[in-house]
């Protein structure tokens, strides 16, 4: 009789205990990571430790959104992707955990957090790719600037993804306020309002809207159009000489996560060589941030692309108040 009362108290303890969950559980992942390269990337997680992952996709805004409606019974384990800013908002909320892989110590300053809360495991210089068949018809050359955009032949011909609910759409607004500075930026985005065809929820419908002739340029991460040429559409990338921002997409390890020791290994095992070389052999056209790892065939340098230095915690520490500012400026503006 006591045997079985222990047996049972034990289930109950192990259902109601996050640290308890069983071993043979999948790692359960909110992936911001576009769903095909997100699979790729974690079944190569799988298959190099023996750890399964069920993953959801989610943009940004909608899994921090998520995760903060879970705070209180976490569901998934950890955060897969999505530019680094949006890692320091989760931090700022409480909704995450540190935890520094020993594989971290190989990184760059800027693709950690010093606490150890988020790990960038890739990065992508933000870009135009315009379709040339559009273009010629409309008489113009794909745009080489962000003034470029104002032009009137590409009138309603520019789709962008909208920093209310992609990290990618916020990057491009905070990338503006730091060439610009923040009151110009403003008046460059309601300038660029006509051009707009429209604001995306997600940070990849740009790249193939413009790839089927539906807008001229597309705004976004170079990735989608990396492969989307690669694929044979008639893309061209261009990046504004102007400057640009980049993304260092990062993981965060959730707070109360039921299983934080499969967790870390998927920490481990992104920043690791191997899970590096994933990103190339995986054909995900991301660039990596470990400084041994080989950069993809056709792939530019990175120190060739117009970036500027981009500052992701200050970006994450302003992320609402500059995306108000946009909805009540720019999204609520007369085009």
């Amino acid at each position: 009789m006591n045997c079985r009362w222990l047996l049972s108290w034990l289930l109950v303890v192990s259902l109601l205990v996050p640290g308890l969950a069983s071993a043979q559980d999948p790692l359960v992942v909110y992936s911001s990571v576009d769903e095909e390269n997100a699979k790729k990337l974690l079944d190569a997680f799988t298959k190099a430790t023996g750890v399964k992952v069920r993953f959801t996709f989610l943009s940004s805004g909608p899994a921090v959104a998520r995760i903060e409606a879970e705070k209180n019974n976490p569901q998934a384990d950890l955060w897969f992707g999505a530019p680094s800013e949006n890692h320091v908002v989760l931090k700022e909320k409480g909704l995450s955990q540190p935890y520094v892989s020993p594989n971290a110590k190989d990184l760059a300053a800027k693709f950690k957090d010093p606490e150890g809360y988020w790990t960038s495991f890739y990065m992508n210089p933000l870009g135009f790719a315009s379709n040339l068949n559009v273009l010629k018809q409309k008489g113009v050359e794909a745009p080489a600037s962000w003034a470029d955009l104002l032009k009137p032949e590409l009138k309603a011909q520019v789709q962008a993804p909208s920093p209310q609910t992609s990290g990618t759409g916020y990057n491009m607004v905070a990338a503006l306020v730091l060439i610009l500075g923040e009151d110009k930026a403003f008046d460059y985005l309601k300038k660029l309002n006509p051009s707009m065809q429209t604001y995306t929820q997600s940070g990849t419908a740009p790249s193939k809207a413009a790839a089927i002739g539906q807008a001229g340029v597309g705004i976004q991460f170079t990735p989608a159009f990396l492969q989307l040429i690669e694929e044979g559409y008639p893309l061209k990338i261009t990046f504004p000489k102007e400057g640009v921002g980049f993304e260092a997409p990062a993981i965060s390890i959730l707070k109360g996560a039921p299983r934080p020791e499969l967790a870390k290994k998927l920490v481990d095992w992104a920043i690791s060589l191997p899970g590096q070389a994933a990103l190339t052999d995986a054909k995900t056209y991301f660039f990596p941030v470990h400084p041994k790892a080989k950069l993809a065939k056709g792939l530019p340098a990175f120190e060739e692309i117009p970036t500027i230095n981009y500052d992701a915690i200050w970006a994450g520490k302003e992320k609402k108040r500059l995306v108000d500012r946009w909805i009540n400026e720019v999204l609520r503006a007369p085009k």
